[in-house]
Parts: structure tokens; sequence; C-alpha cells
């Protein structure tokens, strides 16, 4: 007979989504219970150590999403969090030269005029648009998105602060919103630059974790995505959690636990518990059973109602649309133990950045022909990768001397295609390594010693990502961000509010409103709306009167 125990809440999994929504729950005083899977917590944002003397950040890897508000409402700095911005970053060329991105203004106007002088002005405009669309949209992150469809009061105050939020754009700005939100990257940067180089550095963040191509509808968005983020109150910028990204989980379990709550690690969710339409608590794998009135599932939409959930008690529409839901595998990680720091002859001695992130893709052209292989079931044959060494900023991650680098990879499919069969079974340890080696050969273009270098490399392909985190073919966003699953229609139109057809099941994940990335938004929106159906008031942003 298993454990049986009753709590007020229980949060399924402990990524850090699911560990904010338990920190506002106990934080008002409710009885909370966090169960996990894994024996450590954190899901996608975690710190291991696989190899001796180095850890990891071997899913999530930068900060720069995780919102303010959260970070001072839950005090996590008192739980050892510390972001350390770093330093623009570079895309090297297979000729020798580079395209830097300088943190600061004036070299970075002085290197794009380097490349190309008309694209200095150029970057200006880009960068006030971007920020504009930045400005419109960062309000709306720790909202919760109206329902156009049900008109309740609460949807009808949402729609009216939308309509003035738009209304407020003007006449102009509104129809190059709505453009730029369905647009391609590939085509908004075509717009502006003249450049191949320049557009090739700038595209990276219009496709990374996403199954899209630079010229592909809506992944202008995805570049806005992580663009609103900020550190130290640079929007725009990036940095690393000292100690990794598992920092960022382990200050905000140490909030939860001093909050009074209660984590079980060692076994995940077999089943969502119901009765009357009304979830009752979880059974987990192991046979343990725990009752509570309301549970809040961390997983994605997909496993959390089409495989932990009884499909009798939901609306035949909702599980049609839960499966038409878009959840694609497009990326890989390669994380590297360096015996020392490698060589890269193109860059300055000293140059600031490389302690930023760097690339080595050269044109747009270059970018969607990774993509092609993608659709065709093939890891890219000339990828797009997002390289750091944050251990030169942050030395707790290696040993004196050594390197700790991290790689994260477009595109790499789920479902690999061989000999005409596309099956995730295909991602063998030898294709894996096949898979790592097309990365390394990519990456001597920018330091030519790396493979010299490599003590230890852990390769993950979307498989990999989805049987240690949970997370469905890997995708790191637990959902596509296009124009159709965004605001009201994230995951499912009707239940944009993170309540479901269960009475008192929730959804907190990055499935939900507004969508993924290290944010904590979808946690703490959702906390909101749980306290507000218990009577209780939570102190965050949007909360109803």
């Amino acid at each position: 007979m298993g454990r049986h125990d009753r709590y007020d809440a229980i949060i399924a999994g402990a990524g850090h989504n699911g560990l904010t929504t338990a920190c506002y729950l106990a934080k008002a005083g409710l009885k909370v219970l966090v169960v996990e899977k894994n024996d450590w917590i954190g899901g996608a944002a975690v710190s291991r150590s696989l190899h001796p003397g180095w850890t990891y950040s071997n899913c999530s890897y930068v900060c720069s999403l995780l919102r303010r508000e959260i970070v001072r409402d839950l005090e996590l700095p008192r739980f050892g969090l510390q972001v350390i911005p770093y330093e623009g970053g570079a895309t090297f060329t297979p000729d020798g030269d580079y395209f830097a991105y300088y943190s600061g203004h004036d070299a970075l106007r002085r290197e794009i005029a380097r490349h190309e002088p008309r694209d200095v002005d150029a970057y200006e405009r880009f960068s006030q648009t971007v920020m504009r669309q930045c400005r419109f949209i960062r309000p709306f992150l720790l909202r919760t998105a109206p329902d156009p469809a049900r008109m309740r009061p609460r949807d009808i105050s949402e729609l009216a602060y939308l309509v003035r939020k738009v209304h407020g754009l003007g006449a102009r700005e509104i129809g190059e919103t709505l453009r730029f939100w369905t647009m391609s990257i590939g085509d908004f940067l075509d717009e502006h630059f003249e450049n191949d180089l320049i557009k090739a550095h700038l595209a990276g963040s219009g496709i990374i974790g996403t199954g899209l191509g630079v010229y592909s509808p809506g992944s202008a968005y995805v570049l806005l995505h992580h663009y609103m983020g900020d550190v130290d109150g640079t929007i725009g910028a990036w940095g690393f959690a000292r100690g990794g990204m598992g920092s960022i989980s382990r200050a905000l379990g140490l909030a939860f636990e001093e909050a009074g709550g209660t984590i079980v690690t060692g076994s995940g969710i077999d089943k969502f518990l119901t009765k009357g339409g009304k979830v009752t608590g979880v059974a987990l794998e192991n046979g343990d059973t725990y009752e509570a009135p309301v549970v809040a599932s961390n997983m994605d939409v997909k496993r959390t109602f089409l495989e932990h959930t009884d499909r009798d008690d939901l609306p035949g529409d909702f599980l049609r649309a839960v499966e038409r839901f878009k959840i694609r595998g497009s990326s890989g990680k390669l994380n590297i133990a360096l015996d020392r720091m490698p060589e890269f002859p193109a860059a300055p001695a000293g140059a600031p950045f490389l302690r930023g992130d760097m690339h080595c893709s050269t044109s747009l052209a270059e970018l969607e022909r990774a993509y092609d292989d993608w659709k065709d079931g093939r890891w890219s044959q000339s990828p797009y990768f997002d390289m750091l060494i944050p251990s030169q900023i942050d030395p707790t991650m290696a040993p004196p001397g050594s390197h700790m680098m991290t790689v994260f990879v477009q595109y790499a499919p789920y479902d690999l295609e061989v000999d005409g069969v596309r099956d995730a079974a295909n991602w063998t340890e030898e294709r894996r390594r096949a898979f790592a080696d097309c990365v390394l050969d990519k990456m001597s273009i920018a330091c030519p010693d790396i493979k010299e270098r490599v003590q230890h490399v852990e390769i993950r392909s979307p498989l990999e990502i989805e049987n240690e985190v949970g997370l469905t073919e890997g995708n790191i966003f637990q959902g596509e961000l296009t124009f159709d699953q965004l605001l009201f229609n994230r995951p499912v139109p009707g239940y944009a509010d993170y309540r479901s057809p269960i009475r008192g099941l929730y959804l907190v994940g990055s499935s939900a409103h507004p969508g993924g990335g290290v944010m904590a938004a979808p946690g703490a929106n959702a906390a909101r709306e749980i306290l507000i159906d218990l009577g209780r008031r939570s102190g965050l942003p949007a909360e109803a009167a």
C-alpha cells in the first residue's frame, strides 16, 4: 500500500514554473506539495555534474527572461540567485573574419560600419522597432490572457486593457505590430540590413528552440520573445546564473521550503485523480497517492491531458484541440568539458565578445538550408549553434584552468529519418556521436583546436531532452510560439486562464501564456488564478479586485 496524504494543493513537476506556483501558494498560507519524477528539482533549469569537476547547465543555459517582479516577490537573491551579464557575442566566418556584437553602443556601431556602413543607421531603426514591440508586449506577460468567447467580467476588463494598449500605439504602429507578429525574421532583417553576416548573426534569436526557419512566418515574434527579458534593468541583455541555471531552481526550492512547502522527488505522476468532474489528487508511478482539491500540472499540455488524465473526463473538442497543439522537437545540445580555453585565431587577444554567445552561420540562406534538413528528418549538415563558455565569467563551473562550454544546436529532428523511416528510436548512440561530430566540425571554424580540448561531451538529441525533462519531443517552449498559439489561443481557446475542463486542475507550465523560456510568468500567473478561485489574494499584478 502506497503513501496517502492530504494537502491544500499539489504541483506536478518541479520545473521552475511549478516551483514558482508552489512558492506563491505556500506564501499565501496553503499546505503545498510538489512531486517530481527525477531525483532532483528544476526540470530544464538544472545544474548537473556529469563529469568530475565540471558543472553543466545541461538544458537551459542562459538567463534573461526571468521576470524581475517574481525575483523580487520571492526574494530569490536571498537564496543565492546571482545573474552575471555577459558581454556581446560574435559570428565567425570560414575566411578568418568575424562580426562582433559588442554590448557597448559606440563599439557596435563601429563594428557594423566595418562590414557595411549603410547598416549602422539600419541597426538603429531595427533596435527601435524591436524595443517598441518589447514595450508593448511586456505588460501582458504577468497578466492572464482574456477569452473573447466567454466575456466574463474579468475577460471584458482584460480585453479593455488590451484595446487601450493597442489604441495607444496609433494607427500606423498597429499595422506594423500585426505585420511584425506574423512575418518571418528573414523578411524583417532583409528589410533593414544589407550585410549577410550581420543578418545571420541577428537571425539566430528568431529560430532558437522552434520548428521554424528564418523565412517561416511567425519567426520574427520568436526573436521578440528572446528580446523581452533583461539583466539588471538592461532590456534584451542576457547573463549566466552563477552556479548554472540550477541556481534558479535551487533558490525557488529554498524559498518554497522556507514558506512551509514539501518536495517529494523520485517518482512521476501516473494519473490525475478525479471524481464528478473535479480533481481529487494524484497517483504516482510508485503507488503513492496524495489528495488535494487543487492540482497544478507543470507538464506540457499534451502530457497533462493525453497521457495522465482520464479522457472520459474531458470534452471531445478540448481533446482535439490539445492533439492539434504544435509541440515539435527541433533542438539538440552539447555540454563540453574543456581542458583549457580553446584558441580563437580570428579574435583579438582578450576580446570581450568571447565571453558571450558565438556562432558560425554566415547567411540567411545557410540557415534556411539547415531548416530544410530538419524538414527532411535529418540533423542539419551545416547547423546553427549558440555556443558559450560560461566558466570565463563563473569559475565555479570548471576546475582551475579548465572550462565548460555549452552548445545549443538547430536543427535536430525528434523523429530522425533512417532508410525512409522516421522514428525517435533512430537516435542510437552511434548517430548521436555523428551528430556531435557534425557540430564540432563546424565549431572548428571559430576554434580550430576544439576537438583537442574536449575532455568529455554530453550529447543530447530531442529524445534525451524528452526522456530526462519530460518535454514532449524535447521542445524547450512546451509548444511552438507561433501566432496561432499565443495569448488567448495558448494552449487551447477557452482555456488560456490556466484552468481546465476539470475543476481544480490547472496548467502552470510553458504551454500556457505567455510561453517558454526560464521566465516563471506562467507559474506566477497560474498561482494568481488559483488563489482567486480560493478567495485569497496573491499580491501579483492584474489580480482581480
